[in-house]
């Protein structure tokens, strides 16, 4: 099949599906005239890679995961831990995001936000927060 197909069927955009070739996490046949042709393993590659990374999972933590899809001796143990350490990541931006959310709750909530000049939002930003 060709890119477009396997785009739809994939549902990536054909850019990406390029750079995947490009980077090597597929390798779809190429005909006489120079053309990709694209299998069903391909586009079940494809969707693979689209999942991965819809969860967070960077390129080469796919190239990981693919590598140990296709590993018929693959333990179990080493695809969890690659899991575990992404779901860790994935806690800790969640707790830096509500920390900083804290933050500029604070800060909006402490500024008059009215006509005068002073504003807590910009002396924080600028470094020269008051304290009241």
């Amino acid at each position: 099949m060709n890119i477009g197909v396997a785009a739809e069927r994939a549902g990536l955009p054909p850019k990406t599906i390029r750079y995947y070739e490009d980077i090597g996490l597929i390798r779809p046949e190429r005909l006489d005239n120079g053309y990709r042709d694209y299998s069903g393993e391909d586009v079940h590659r494809l969707r693979f890679l689209q999942r991965s990374r819809s969860l967070g999972f960077s390129v080469d933590e796919c190239r990981q995961l693919l590598s140990l899809y296709g590993d018929e001796g693959r333990e179990s143990a080493e695809v969890k831990q690659i899991a575990q350490t992404k779901l860790n990541e994935i806690e800790r931006k969640i707790a830096e995001l509500r920390s900083l959310r804290d933050v500029l709750a604070h800060l909006v909530a402490h500024c008059h936000g009215d006509a005068r000049p002073e504003c807590p939002i910009l002396d924080e930003l600028s470094g020269e927060a008051r304290s009241n």
